[in-house]
């Protein structure tokens, strides 16, 4: 019986992981085109590079897209 319980609770703590995990945005500059965008992934290529301040990680994408706003590099393009 224990059993069950342990492995029902590893299961449903396996599947609600990911739900957390997306409450991450990030303002991103494409290094070629320069333009700015948001994502829900932290770049893992070189062809994007994270430009909000200090690498800001955002609760929301419309936080997100606020704070993009505010970017220098992103509003000088």
């Amino acid at each position: 019986m224990k059993i069950k319980i342990v492995t029902s609770a590893l299961m449903l703590a396996a599947f609600s992981l990911p739900a957390f995990a997306a409450d991450e945005f990030y303002v991103v500059q494409d290094v070629k085109t320069k333009k700015c965008t948001v994502v829900d992934k932290k770049p893992t290529e070189t062809s994007m590079t994270v430009v909000s301040p200090s690498g800001t990680i955002y609760k929301s994408r419309t936080e997100a897209e606020s704070g993009m706003k505010t970017v220098k590099v992103c509003t000088s393009n």
